[in-house]
């Protein structure tokens, strides 16, 4: 198809707005509140040997974040799942172009208050009956979910539908990204649901592991059952090393920067972007998440060394599973670098 002198002047002023000018010293981050923690955590440190350098870090949400990075108006981008298509044809029709940063793995951890003292695990298949779509305003008891748990209401807290925790928890327990009941108390920010549940004994909650972490005092896990034969020996509660492990399933995950390629023109960027793979292993444990394997933050930063565009996964969804090190290294090998 021709392109037409509007297209043109339309792709020509997209041109201008992402590429305009920035200060070659401030790095722009954002994205989701899962992976905020570990993104401010390297923030900080990197401010305190670079003082001339500035790092703002903001929380929009996986999904919200995505649409930032894509408009040009951030240079760094926490997610907590892989782009999705629309994501990544939103990045071309903008012309951005963007490298796949692997940071950490994660949990996703279903909590209660500490006054619940009928649920100490849960089954993945309970959790589908309970946030499937069709449960809305069907299922509103604890009896509801198990025989023998009491008939009072159940409240419920979770990730908001721009999450990239809400995509993921879907996936993983629903089979269907981004479909679930709408009936809950929903935030992009897991602070606010730690505060739901810490304040409600009749809640539950499904938010990241590093937020847990964080408020054990506040909270109790649930440890989970997905009925999987190699999957320990029975319910699995969320750990680093049950995540570490691969046992806690199919709740664990990785999570992502995603760097704008021409924002690694900027020194600043560049040198931030360095310092979260180098720092990762060691803040990934301070802030509750679990390391990646040596070898997969080595690939990684020869990734952002090649400026190697696009993603991992082929522009699929969550993409639960997923060894990380081993996609990295085939990568490598394909593209000979």
């Amino acid at each position: 198809m021709r392109s037409t002198p509007w297209a043109s002047l339309l792709a020509a002023l997209a041109c201008l707005s992402a590429c305009k000018h920035v200060d070659p010293m401030l790095v722009r981050a954002d994205g989701s509140s899962t992976v905020y923690p570990l993104t401010e955590a390297a923030a900080e440190e990197f401010g305190r040997t670079n003082p001339n350098a500035r790092v703002t870090v903001g929380i929009s949400g996986t999904g919200g974040g995505f649409k930032k990075l894509c408009a040009g108006e951030t240079d760094v981008h926490g997610a907590s799942r892989p782009i999705t298509p629309a994501e990544l044809e939103l990045c071309r029709k903008s012309g951005i172009a963007f490298i796949e940063v692997p940071i950490a793995y994660d949990g996703i951890v279903v909590a209660v208050h500490p006054n619940n003292t009928w649920a100490t695990s849960i089954t993945t298949a309970e959790l589908a009956r309970l946030w499937a779509p069709e449960a809305q305003g069907r299922i509103t008891r604890w009896s509801q979910i198990r025989e023998g748990w009491p008939d009072r209401e159940i409240h419920l807290y979770g990730a908001g539908v721009d999450s990239g925790t809400y995509d993921y928890f879907t996936e993983a327990i629903l089979h269907r990204e981004h479909a679930s009941r709408g009936d809950y108390t929903s935030s992009e920010d897991d602070n606010l649901l730690v505060q739901g549940v810490a304040g409600d004994e009749l809640a539950l909650a499904f938010f990241g592991i590093a937020y847990y972490e964080a408020n054990r005092s506040k909270l109790r896990a649930l440890a989970v059952d997905d009925g999987r034969a190699d999957n320990g020996d029975g319910p699995i509660a969320p750990s680093t090393e049950s995540v570490q492990r691969g046992t806690y399933q199919p709740l664990s995950r990785p999570v992502f920067l995603y760097v704008a390629r021409g924002s690694l023109d900027r020194p600043a960027v560049a040198a931030f972007v360095q310092r979260c793979l180098d720092s990762s292993p060691r803040l990934s444990r301070e802030v509750g998440f679990v390391p990646l394997p040596a070898l997969a933050y080595a690939l990684a930063m020869a990734r952002v060394g090649a400026r190697r565009t696009g993603t991992l996964f082929a522009g699929t969804s969550s993409a639960v599973g997923l060894p990380i090190e081993e996609l990295l290294a085939r990568e490598q090998a394909n593209t000979g670098s």
